[in-house]
């Protein structure tokens, strides 16, 4: 007794499909992933090596001690602390003085021990009130 076998059918597997389907699943991941921001970078300061300025052109400073107190430097070259000490208070302090000169250079002068939070909160500001030229003071390396 002959048995006949039935013709198979020759068993494709469509790539294309499968990659689509691995394709949206990686959008899917990566779009569902968070990412810790949590890692701690343990930096050194660089210092600054370079010739002083000759002559000394009108700036705008502001020195922020250890404590992150901020004070502006007068006309007469002395700090003056600034009353209200919060980000609105230091924001219309320098609003006001960038509506008379925000194309002059506006320094930084931070402690070495001045809180990071500090330190950034004065150059944000600085920058959304349209100072331009903002640069930091640094101190010649001791030998």
């Amino acid at each position: 007794m002959k048995f006949q076998r039935k013709k198979r059918e020759n068993v494709d597997i469509t790539l294309i499909s499968m990659i689509d389907v691995l394709f949206v699943l990686l959008l899917f991941f990566m779009v569902s992933t968070t990412f810790n921001k949590n890692t701690e970078v343990n930096i050194k300061l660089p210092e600054a090596e370079g010739k002083e300025a000759t002559d000394h052109p009108k700036t705008v400073s502001l020195v922020i001690d250890a404590d992150g107190i901020y004070s502006l430097i007068g006309e007469d070259g002395l700090p003056h602390q600034l009353i209200d000490q919060s980000r609105a208070g230091l924001k219309q302090e320098l609003s006001r003085l960038a509506a008379q000169a925000n194309d002059l250079p506006f320094i930084i002068n931070a402690d070495d021990k001045t809180p990071n939070k500090a330190v950034m909160t004065a150059l944000d500001i600085a920058g959304q009130v349209g100072f331009s030229h903002i640069t930091f003071a640094t101190l010649h390396p001791a030998e």
